[in-house]
């Protein structure tokens, strides 16, 4: 029996499967204090989400003589949130649940890219204040546009597949995709997608190479006129990590008229604090809530379960980041 801690909570369907593999499952949450304490050192496996971060420190504290944790899970997609190569170092195996969320990003990085476009946001702010903007808030349409994807995996996928069944012209970057892809037009570096596409959904992770990818200079490259000679502006949206897009000159993107929309469901310090952008009409947000819908969490709990029961039964995951 392994003594598992899940620290952002898990689906009720998904402990019960921990529990009748014969497993403790412990749902609370620890905050960083208890956690460099060595809080999870009785524990054999953590679970976490975003919420809960994993650096060196933590994860040094969570082994003990007599054991510790052995198996980190993210039920999720990212894992910045993890020291792996600290993990890697104490034999730890870290593993995630890629697939289990990509409907909801996908279904996301749409919404937000459609309200953008359509001044959804805009639009209930000023009814809500009781001011009938119908003349002042005309849209664009997203078909006929070229839309830029910066990073090609399973999310990034998904959402070309639905932007062409809005007759949207799809554009990627991905230094890792080699091949090139059927109806998808693959570019050599991400500066081209910027000077090519008047919409930009990031699809990347965070990493050195990757923090503030989207800047002043790449946004000052983008065309603003569609494929379809329409003056629709140019829109980004995010849903991927916070500190991808510098925050500061989106900003100033939106001020100058660069930007016509920002969308963004990540931030670089979460929870997001005061920011010059939730003044700026022109950007609307949500909490880091891509991942959040009902199936989703449903598909994470059960994969993650049953990640934990292979590990446990047999030492080893067909599906580890790290071993």
């Amino acid at each position: 029996m392994a003594r598992i801690a899940v620290t952002d909570g898990m689906s009720a369907k998904a402990v019960e499967m921990l529990e009748n593999a014969g497993h403790e499952v412990v749902l609370r949450h620890y905050d960083p204090d208890e956690i460099s304490s060595g809080s999870l050192a009785g524990f054999d496996a953590v679970v976490i989400r975003s919420a809960t971060k994993l650096p060196a420190e933590q994860i040094s504290a969570s082994v003990s003589s007599n054991g510790g944790i052995r198996f980190i899970g993210r039920a999720g997609v990212g894992v910045d949130n993890i020291d792996i190569s600290e993990a890697t170092l104490r034999g730890i195996v870290v593993c995630n649940t890629p697939g289990a969320s990509t409907r909801s990003v996908v279904e996301m990085t749409m919404g937000h890219l459609i309200a953008s476009t359509r001044n959804i946001a805009t639009a209930d702010r000023t009814l809500r204040n009781g001011v009938w903007a119908k003349k002042q808030l005309r849209g664009s349409e997203i078909g006929g546009k070229r839309l830029g994807l910066i990073g090609f995996g399973r999310i990034a996928r998904g959402v070309a597949q639905a932007a062409r069944s809005f007759g949207m012209v799809v554009h990627a970057y991905d230094p890792f995709v080699e091949n090139a892809i059927e109806g998808i037009t693959m570019h050599d570096s991400v500066d081209e997608i910027f000077s090519n596409c008047t919409h930009i959904s990031v699809h990347c992770n965070l990493t050195n190479e990757t923090r503030n990818l989207v800047n002043t200079e790449r946004i000052s490259t983008m065309p603003g006129i569609g494929a379809d000679g329409i003056d629709c502006g140019n829109h980004i949206v995010s849903c991927a990590r916070g500190g991808i897009v510098d925050e500061d000159a989106a900003h100033q993107a939106l001020e100058s008229g660069q930007l016509r929309s920002l969308a963004l469901d990540v931030f670089e310090s979460e929870p997001l604090g005061p920011s010059p952008l939730l003044n700026h009409d022109s950007f609307h947000g949500s909490p880091h809530i891509a991942a959040s819908t009902l199936e989703a969490q449903a598909r994470i709990g059960i994969e993650m379960a049953s990640l934990l029961i292979e590990f446990f039964d047999s030492g080893k995951t067909s599906t580890s980041l790290n071993f």
